[in-house]
């Protein structure tokens, strides 16, 4: 079931993939071992043959790139020896459809999953340089919002540390997530132009791209036996052009591909145009169909931003599918088999566009009947929740997707007729809940709703927490969950722990090799051993010495970018995730208003330092309004010199996975504070467990989990429970409760004195008001007083230094069950049914 990768490549284009010019296939063999002498000779030899430059006299950038190709050319065998091995001898395969990937940075990766830090380290040292700096140059790819695509990351990077034949598809945007400014407290968004030095690590395959139709108009032909075809004619079409990136395993030999789809015209321009005069209207095609890639998620707070995201959504799906069929038909004459042979799992509502568009293919494309497509469809098809709100469940208007996905549209109403005849055979006179359930609304002005499409059309539909997953069989798809029970599931999330301990806590992760042995990187579970040596005044020194370290580089990364210097001997308090009102922040930055408002009267806290980091969507007013809150607290508590030493408030700009690869090993106590019902899971509560934050949050998505698994003692837990929020709605008075507590009344009258308005009372106020609204959805007034609570009972153990030590600790000796490994161990027993491939060494 293997391949040899020593053995000639079977054509010319893997030769050109793996051979540079004037190298022989042996002597490229040769030239691939990893000993020191060889990276060494590999760096010099891509800096003076491949980018033409000076090892002494060159660029930082061209630095990187030889170094990154260096480790490149080592991914190449292992790559090509894991697509033969899937091409030729794995029975199952799966693709993940995702809209987000946030990969962060690869060299770093890429080195410690092939074992080559030593090697290269001393390499480079040599040449005077170090891996430390060299990867520092590289920009991350931000090609997604927040935890979805850095979720979708660790799941590739699990699937290909265990071996599992996984390929992820997703856009390769040409400006990725904005980069994000702070002007005199407000978010100021930039183009996050990433590719603006190119990307070293991807591959372009044009001679696998393919065509995707939008707009024209349907066409029906009766052939000769009476039946009636429908053609898709007329159409606008966009070339979708993939991009090939190696998602390498740990030290397994194994080398997955994500896929990222870019979109070109299918000609140039218009020639005759342009010969005319018009140069405008000549490259008018070329403008819009590059626009499709062109950037990450617009706003669609416009009709022009609603058509291009769907327009983004059609292209990914229809292209990868595309993909899929062509690589099937390779080696099979025809779909018997195909159901068997792949799944699709679409990463929450965004790719549910893939059941209508598998449809049109089969049916439209390769001539089955709608029976024999659908059994197809219904068998390989799953979908992932992630959200309980309603208004992220993407529902597009009909007229919308009709104009610029005719056929794909018709498709998606005969799947919805069939579908209500079903319900009315399985729930007759049931007319509220077919209309519930019906995937196009019965409105006055009809909608799709994408989620009611990928639930029809998926064998398996999972919520990612076990609250989550309660929640959506028991709420938001109560009736779909009575009609078929059988498709609900629960995958809890993870994180990958090769990024989020070994490689961005090397100073703990070696502290991990010396008392557990390195076999702990993949097999997670052995963190449990460290559960007795909680108690050893011998290991918490060494645990504390390492935390001190990790807290003083957070310290000087702050210092940088914003200008405060914080003591790594502070209560580092950490907030960061993406600006959201049911994140609610402003919990956060109220507390710490708490605290300097008892600072001022005389009430002794132990230091504090507050971290919050996140980035608001352009379009969400509020987010932006609490981002510019947050900064008016901040510069009025950090230029007080009453509480200098004692408070220290920072909103870190333009957060990314960087920058939280620096966060996460130095935060003391872990803020997962949302209302509970709201979040599906989190993923950063599971990062900072990993590496020995303590967590304080309400029950809400993974955080259950999270107190399970390490105790109850050693969470603080505060807030409403999904239950209690349900009957708080009915009756809820916020000037009542602050009315009945001084602390807040204090802190709501200092908002009220313009204390933090910095200039901007009204923009301040909206924030506050929303706040202590009856109708505040988020209910942070509700959760202040518990709250305000937990965080004394924080300080209270962060006074006994040694019992903080042992709860940071247990946290991390309880944090396995939070590896994707484990995750993707679930979904492949439950879901994809792979079997894992073994590559030579």
């Amino acid at each position: 079931m293997t391949s040899n990768t020593a053995s000639k490549p079977t054509d010319a284009l893997e030769a050109r993939d793996l051979i540079s010019a004037g190298n022989t296939w042996e002597d490229r063999l040769l030239s691939l071992q990893s000993d020191t002498q060889s990276l060494r000779d590999s760096v010099i030899r891509h800096l003076s043959q491949t980018l033409g430059r000076d090892v002494g006299n060159t660029s930082a950038q061209y630095l990187y790139k030889a170094v990154a190709l260096s480790v490149r050319d080592r991914l190449m065998q292992r790559w090509l020896a894991t697509r033969q091995t899937v091409e030729v001898d794995a029975p199952r395969q799966t693709c993940y459809l995702s809209m987000e990937y946030l990969m962060g940075r690869a060299l770093r990766n890429a080195v410690h999953n092939l074992s080559l830090g030593e090697e290269l380290g001393a390499a480079l040292e040599e040449l005077g340089l170090t891996l430390e700096k060299i990867e520092q140059l590289e920009t991350d790819a931000g090609l997604g919002n927040g935890g979805l695509g850095r979720l979708a990351a660790c799941f590739l990077d699990s699937c290909a540390s265990l071996g599992l034949p996984v390929t992820g598809y997703g856009l390769r945007y040409r400006y990725g997530m904005f980069r994000q400014s702070i002007h005199e407290g407000h978010q100021i968004e930039h183009p996050d132009n990433w590719l603006n030095e190119g990307h070293i690590w991807e591959l372009e395959r044009p001679e696998l791209s393919c065509s995707v139709r939008f707009g024209g108009r349907v066409e029906l032909l009766t052939q000769e036996d009476g039946s009636v075809i429908h053609r898709w004619v007329d159409t606008d079409d966009v070339r979708a052009v993939p991009f090939d990136v190696p998602v390498p395993g740990y030290a397994n030999g194994v080398v997955n591909t994500l896929r990222l789809w870019s979109s070109t015209a299918t000609h140039e321009f218009n020639l005759s145009e342009f010969n005319a005069g018009g140069y405008t209207e000549a490259v008018s095609a070329k403008n819009s169909a590059e626009n499709i890639s062109m950037v990450l998620y617009p706003n669609d707070s416009s009709e022009n931003g609603k058509a291009l995201r769907l327009r983004q959504q059609y292209f990914l799906v229809s292209a990868s599918l595309q993909d899929a069929l062509r690589i099937w038909l390779l080696k099979n004459d025809g779909f018997t088999g195909f159901a068997d042979a792949y799944c699709f799992q679409l990463n929450d509502t965004h790719p549910s566009l893939a059941v209508a568009e598998l449809m049109r293919l089969l049916v439209d494309e390769h001539e089955l009947s709608w029976d024999d497509a659908w059994s197809i469809t219904t068998r390989v098809m799953a979908y992932t929740n992630h959200t309980l709100l309603p208004e992220a469940l993407e529902c597009w208007s009909l007229a919308l997707i009709g104009g610029l996905l005719p056929r794909p549209t018709e498709i998606i109403q005969e799947i919805n007729r069939r579908f209500l005849r079903e319900l009315e055979e399985a729930m007759p006179a049931q007319l509220q809940q077919h209309a519930e359930m019906s995937i196009i609304s019965f409105d006055e002005h009809p909608v799709v709703r994408m989620a009611h499409l990928a639930i029809v059309g998926s064998f398996s539909i999972n919520g990612v927490a076990a609250l989550h997953s309660r929640l959506l069989q028991e709420g938001l798809f109560k009736n779909f969950n009575t009609l078929w029970p059988e498709r609900f599931n629960n995958k809890t999330n993870g994180v990958t722990q090769r990024r989020w301990l070994a490689y961005c806590n090397p100073l703990l992760s070696n502290l991990l090799d010396k008392v557990l042995g390195e076999q702990w990187v993949s097999q997670l579970e052995q963190l449990e051993q460290l559960a007795p040596m909680a108690e050893s005044d011998t290991f918490q020194s060494h645990w504390n010495t390492i935390r001190r370290q990790n807290k003083q580089a957070l310290a000087q990364l702050v210092a940088e970018r914003s200008g405060v210097i914080v003591s790594p001997d502070m209560l580092f308090d950490v907030q960061v995730k993406r600006m959201h009102e049911y994140k609610r922040q402003l919990l956060c930055v109220l507390h710490a208003v708490h605290v300097y408002l008892d600072l001022l009267d005389g009430r002794e806290h132990p230091p504090r330092f507050v971290l919050i980091a996140g980035k608001a969507a352009p379009g969400y007013y509020m987010a932006k309004s609490i981002i510019k809150l947050i900064n008016n607290v901040a510069e009025v508590i950090n230029n007080d010199e009453r509480v200098e030493g004692k408070l220290k408030l920072v909103f870190l700009p333009d957060y990314n996975v960087s920058a939280m690869e620096v966060i996460c090993p130095a935060a003391d106590l872990s803020e997962q504070v949302s209302t509970a019902g709201k979040e599906a899971s989190g993923t950063g509560n599971m990062k900072f467990m990993m590496n020995g934050a303590v967590t304080i949050g309400t029950l809400d998505g993974a955080n259950v989990e999270i107190r399970e698994a390490v105790g109850e003692a050693n969470f603080f837990l505060f807030g409403l429970t999904v239950d209690q929020v349900d009957e708080c709605r009915g009756n809820y008075s916020p000037a009542d409760i602050i009315a009945g507590d001084e602390r807040l009344s204090r802190l709501f009258a200092a908002f009220d004195d313009g204390m933090f308005d910095e200039g901007e009372p009204g923009l301040i106020r909206n924030v506050i008001d929303a706040a202590r609204s009856a109708h505040d959805s988020w209910l942070t007034v509700a959760d202040l007083p518990a709250y305000l609570d937990a965080q004394m009972q924080v300080e209270a153990v962060w006074e006994n230094s040694a019992e903080w030590t042992r709860m940071s600790i247990l946290n991390t000796a309880h944090s396995s069950r939070f590896s994707t490994d484990r995750t993707m161990r679930d979904y492949n027993r439950d879901i994809w049914r792979l079997q894992p491939m073994t590559l030579p060494e």
